[in-house]
């Protein structure tokens, strides 16, 4: 096993039954990985010893029950805004930095029941609030991709450390959260898979929030075939979520004969925007005419409100992160502050120490906006604009010269290196990076990010795909036969040694 970048779940399970590998063997040869990669900093937290005996387990089940689960011997990673039961929890923050939960997330939970392997929790912006994994208390995550000591490549955010994870070798599928992005645009920087699932389809109990209406459980693997089998765990109603969606979930299926000819896809003109690059936009006409040699209808079409998304977004975030963040005051649980003269002392105290620049900040924005004054000015007016942008998804889906799929990049660029990220602030380049992938946050609609090719920078370029709520199944079938045609390099094959890093 010395290149688990080319290991998909579907070849480790035959490697399993043929006895060319043991679910033990390959948890301990993704350890290894993790401790050779360990300059990339994807990991905060390792957990050895739950992983080992989650092996044994699966081993169990593999030779002796002779009936194994869906992920038995598969290494996951779990981005370190999840809770789980009696291992720490610390959303890349000093507030929480000591917090160990008392129970698991559903996710994780599902996870486990099919048979998963944790080896470690994932490294992420603090309390995700960023598009690079470069504000952890534990450090930045660094990309694989051309990795070089000094000036190198951020790896995307704020599921930095779940991409790389992955990028690596050093797990098979990590989870990661998506508010705006946060799982598609480190996929796209890093060359993987990325999924946001349709908003309620994954439970979000026990993953700690940012911002409750956008939030969504995101998935990173190498292919399209192992994101559809970790997206098939781990979806479905939630009695302690009550967000989800009650219907009972209908596992998405990939078809060996799926035909483009088909679909419907659409190009949102309004996506061509300041700052994309000449190569990402080569890219996607690069793509949309492998769509249209597949006989797929290719069509432009308009989001009129793609301007004011941004804006919109941000002031959305902003409240409700002010109104999240309102529980870490120092009394019931996280950091609390060496003060005892008053409890508004305490509050500031703890709030001070506990949290970086940046979640202050957006406390700070998000109370203003929150004003009785500001109230209907900024949020309800950004409410009434979320509508609208909602809105243009349904008349692209629904209307009289409807499409079934939006064809958009993912990211403006390729991954910038850390100087030309840290030339902006935390705002900027979320407005940035952000750009193609929060639309879909807020209209609740499923989205995938594949990568399609190298830059000239030999760094991943990739596309992402939207639909109608509940269109997995098609998103996934369209992106696995752009996968099977654009033919992305593994990352062991194009520049990097990853076993050296």
């Amino acid at each position: 096993m010395n290149k688990l970048t080319s290991y998909t779940i579907k070849e480790i399970h035959k490697a399993y039954r043929d006895k060319i590998l043991t679910p033990t063997s390959f948890v301990d040869s993704c350890l290894q990985k993790v401790r050779q990669t360990s300059e990339l900093n994807a990991f905060v937290a390792l957990t050895d010893d739950v992983a080992e005996t989650q092996g044994i387990e699966s081993e169990k089940r593999f030779y002796i029950d002779k009936k194994h689960r869906p992920l038995d011997g598969i290494t996951v990673g779990l981005k370190d805004n999840f809770c789980t039961n009696n291992i720490a929890t610390t959303c890349a923050s000093n507030m929480l930095k000591n917090f160990i939960p008392t129970y698991d997330a559903t996710v994780y939970s599902k996870l486990k029941d099919a048979g998963a392997c944790l080896v470690g929790k994932t490294n992420l912006d603090e309390f995700a609030m960023g598009s690079g994994t470069v504000d952890s208390i534990f450090g930045p995550t660094r990309n694989p991709w051309g990795y070089k000591v000094e000036n190198w490549r951020i790896a995307g955010g704020s599921s930095g450390g779940s991409a790389v994870a992955v990028s690596s070798g050093a797990c098979v599928a990590a989870l990661g959260s998506d508010s705006g992005g946060s799982t598609r645009n480190p996929a796209a920087l890093c060359g993987v898979v990325g999924v946001k699932p349709t908003y309620g389809l994954v439970s979000r109990y026990g993953l700690i929030p940012l911002v409750n209406s956008m939030d969504v459980p995101g998935i990173l693997t190498r292919t399209v075939d192992d994101a559809v089998s970790i997206l098939n765990c781990i979806s479905g109603p939630d009695i302690m979520d009550s967000t989800t969606i009650k219907k009972e979930f209908k596992e998405v299926v990939l078809r060996d004969d799926f035909d483009l000819s088909k679909v419907k896809i659409g190009i949102p003109k309004e996506y061509y925007c300041d700052g994309m690059s000449p190569e990402v936009i080569d890219m996607w006409k690069f793509v949309s005419d492998i769509l249209e040699n597949e006989k797929a209808a290719v069509k432009t079409v308009s989001l009129p409100y793609t301007s004011v998304s941004i804006a919109v977004y941000s002031i959305l975030n902003q409240c409700e992160v002010a109104s999240n963040m309102a529980r870490y005051d120092g009394l019931e649980y996280g950091l609390r502050a060496d003060e005892d003269y008053s409890t508004e002392e305490l509050y500031a105290s703890t709030r001070s120490q506990g949290f970086n620049n940046v979640v202050r900040s957006r406390i700070f924005a998000g109370n203003y906006f929150l004003l009785t004054r500001n109230y209907e000015k900024y949020f309800i007016k950004a409410l009434k604009l979320r509508r609208l942008i909602s809105n243009d998804f349904k008349n692209v889906f629904n209307g009289d010269n409807k499409v079934d799929v939006l064809l958009t990049p993912t990211t403006l660029t390729d991954a910038p290196t850390i100087e030309e990220f840290s030339s902006k602030n935390n705002r900027d380049q979320c407005a940035f990076q952000d750009y193609c992938t929060q639309p879909a946050n807020m209209a609740g609609i499923p989205a995938v990010s594949i990568p399609i090719r190298l830059s000239k920078n030999k760094l991943p370029l990739s596309l992402q795909l939207m639909g109608p709520n509940l269109s997995e199944e098609l998103l996934l079938n369209v992106a696995r036969r752009i996968e099977s045609i654009v033919k992305f390099p593994c990352i062991d094959s194009v520049n990097i040694n990853t076993s050296n890093v």
